[in-house]
């Protein structure tokens, strides 16, 4: 891919020619421009980039844009007089006269007269670009030619993004509702928790806040590949396979001056806890402020919603994915091996993991490298894992290759394939002795997902990954949640064992729970039972348990709970084996808004936030709410003593900033609770 025949030789500086002696003329005869207009509101509204709320143009590559110049001395004669246009990326550029055709070459820049007719005093125009033009900051020099001699001037600065809207753009996305929510959308729902109790988590992808693109078109400069050769980097910046391999390396640090340090070990002194962050611009105007010093901390989704960010900012459709139950196959065999105590304690004896849920980005482009079969999503990772020819960066990996595992092709395709497909084989064992062991093949990758368009449900897209397959039967022992779990209420779950046999049966039944993070192995034992069960033949038997919440309150936070049973048969030895990992459900904070219907920018209005604690003792802590494009900042306010069953409201007043939906969240964080409580409320805002 050309980067819109951008010229490699050295620019120098723009002189001013002189006129011979027997051709000048008279002041009043010179023909000069005094001012330029870039057209900043029309041409943001014909880009789709008035988000931005810019003083710089940004405008969308392969879709012309307008200036205007404003003319003194006399007036533009286009039979004698001719304007030629030098712009700039870097020290690469390309020059081009206007002319009056709209029929330039769609591989090179051009610019041509508004066909409107043309105002000699102050003509418009329009400058196209090659929809393979590379992104980044441009500058703009116009030279006026006369009979007389040339006269040059330095117009000013533009930000060239990549063209969803542009059929000829190598990330066209053919929906404008797809447009709407993989790029412009500046909010919105990350998926985490169990595949049976999915928690959504409000992030704020702020690409819109001031100073935001600036940090991401310098993100680009910062890269290794620009320090080593900035030519070809310019050049490489045409090309979204290019770019987002280097924005997927660049959002961690492991071998660049990346923007995130990732922290799995739970120690996160000296820095931000992962689950504390509610959107990208802190972290990013962090990274820039600190002279492009790792931010700490970040986990998956913090990686996978700041590329998110990057990306959107850039031009390129991107959303995030997670994958419950995520494998991280350490030895290649598509394979992760668990193993259990006989009674239904969890072993820390494999190398290999499966971790509750992992959170990477897809980025919609074309793959003209593989062949058009697979272009569309490709999956990114920018979460430090493993290293992708020497980097740590994964991607873009086409969904479709991952699907009909085309372990051939690029970009880490054999890596992201063992996430969605590896099997778990599950082995009970006794004092280094094998007592059973069984294989699952559907658990790893139960279920993908990503949020909606236009809604914040979640949409399962588990078929784009794998075929689906049928569902097997014939277990005998089975664990079943009949509610999910909320805080300040106790747990209740019921184990099913079916006695497929025509003898009686007693069993020895060993029920264990454990807490744990969701991508690391359990912790100690926190609750456990131990039972004997007799079972006639053929008869299908309902044990009901019950965890106090008491049991387990101090210990939640972010962690699961990990639930195992363990049926051993007293006259075979058999063991069985049934395992549920699951969530508590924290409670939620309440978004009213007064006068929901009218809200219009750059008018104060109010929000309630409203908490009702569940817990059995009294809470206090720290209510934070912010809003991009609706609050500068972050609103803080205290909370002290909220007895069980109490209720607190807070006010919050707000000015939007703009046309559209935002969303409004707000997080308490407690002193004597580990739960995290959080509320979200998209407000649409409306034009008065």
């Amino acid at each position: 891919m050309d980067a819109g025949a951008l010229d490699g030789r050295s620019i120098g500086k723009v002189t001013h020619s002189k006129v011979p002696n027997n051709l000048r003329v008279s002041g009043n005869h010179k023909l000069r421009i005094q001012y330029v207009n870039l057209e900043l509101q029309g041409n943001h509204e014909s880009h789709y980039t008035q988000g931005f709320n810019s003083k710089t143009l940004v405008v969308r590559r392969g879709t012309p844009f307008k200036i205007t110049l404003f003319l003194k001395g006399r007036a533009f004669n286009p039979h004698t007089d001719t304007l030629m246009f030098r712009i700039l990326l870097g020290r690469l550029y390309a020059e081009f006269p206007v002319t009056f055709s709209k029929q330039g070459s769609p591989s090179r820049w051009s610019a041509y007269f508004t066909p409107k007719g043309l105002n000699p005093n102050s003509p418009s125009l329009y400058i196209s670009s090659p929809a393979s033009s590379s992104i980044g900051r441009y500058s703009i020099q116009l030279h006026v030619l006369t009979q007389h001699g040339q006269q040059g001037y330095v117009v000013g600065d533009f930000v060239l993004l990549c063209n969803p809207w542009c059929h000829e753009d190598a990330v066209y996305i053919p929906f404008e509702d797809q447009r709407e929510e993989y790029v412009n959308k500046d909010s919105g729902l990350l998926y985490m928790g169990t595949p049976k109790n999915l928690q959504s988590k409000p992030w704020s992808f702020d690409q819109y806040e001031p100073e935001i693109l600036d940090i991401c078109l310098k993100l680009l400069q910062v890269s290794p590949q620009h320090g080593r050769n900035w030519q070809k980097d310019y050049l490489g910046h045409a090309d979204p396979i290019y770019l987002s391999r280097v924005v997927s390396a660049m959002i961690n640090c492991e071998d660049d001056r990346g923007v995130l340090r990732g922290n799995w070990l739970g120690d996160f002194k000296n820095g931000v806890p992962p689950s504390k962050w509610t959107g990208s611009a802190d972290i990013l105007r962090q990274w820039a402020k600190s002279k492009f010093s790792p931010v700490m901390y970040g986990q998956c989704w913090v990686f996978a919603a700041v590329m998110c960010t990057v990306m959107r900012a850039l031009g390129i459709p991107s959303r995030v994915i997670t994958n419950f139950n995520s494998a991280h196959d350490t030895n290649g065999n598509l394979v992760i091996e668990e193993f259990y105590s006989e009674t239904g304690k969890k072993l820390p004896h494999s190398k290999d993991s499966i971790w509750n849920f992992h959170v990477w980005v897809e980025c919609w482009m074309t793959r003209p490298d593989l062949g058009a079969g697979f272009d569309g999503w490709q999956v990114l990772d920018p979460t430090p894992q493993e290293r992708s020819e020497g980097i740590f960066c994964c991607g873009p990996a086409p969904v479709k290759a991952i699907r009909d595992r085309r372990v051939d092709l690029v970009y880490d395709i054999p890596f992201v394939y063992a996430e969605v497909n590896a099997d778990v084989q599950t082995v009970i064992v006794k004092q280094g002795q094998v007592l059973s062991s069984s294989t699952d093949t559907e658990r790893v990758g139960s279920l993908i997902v990503t949020q909606t368009v236009g809604s914040p449900r979640p949409q399962n897209i588990t078929g784009n990954y794998k075929p689906t397959k049928g569902s097997t039967q014939g277990l005998l022992v089975s664990l079943s949640l009949p509610k999910v779990p909320v805080a300040g209420e106790n747990i209740t779950f019921t184990v099913m064992v079916t006695n497929m046999d025509s003898i009686p049966k007693v069993l020895r039944e060993h029920v264990n729970a454990q807490t744990k993070e969701y991508n690391r192995s359990p912790s100690d034992t926190f609750w456990e039972v131990h039972n004997v069960i007799r079972i006639a033949p053929h008869e299908d038997k309902a044990i009901h348990h019950l965890i106090d919440h008491a049991q387990y309150e101090s210990l939640m936070g972010d962690d699961l709970v990990n639930l195992a049973v363990v049926m051993e048969d007293e006259c075979t030895r058999e063991r069985v084996l049934a395992s549920e990992e699951f969530n508590i459900t924290s409670p939620q904070l309440s978004i009213q808004i007064a006068d929901e219907d009218s809200v219009m920018p750059h008018k104060e209005h109010t929000a309630l936030v409203v908490f009702c604690n569940p817990f059995s003792v009294p809470v206090s802590g720290l209510l934070t709410v912010t809003g991009s494009g609706l609050i500068e900042g972050e609103m803080h306010s205290s909370i002290q003593l909220l007895k069980p069953g109490g209720t607190m409201e807070r006010s919050v007043g707000f000015i939007p900033r703009m046309v559209g939906k935002k969303m409004l969240q707000a997080t308490l964080v407690l002193k004597n609770n580990s739960a995290k409580i959080i509320g979200y409320r998209m407000i649409s805002v409306k034009s008065a």
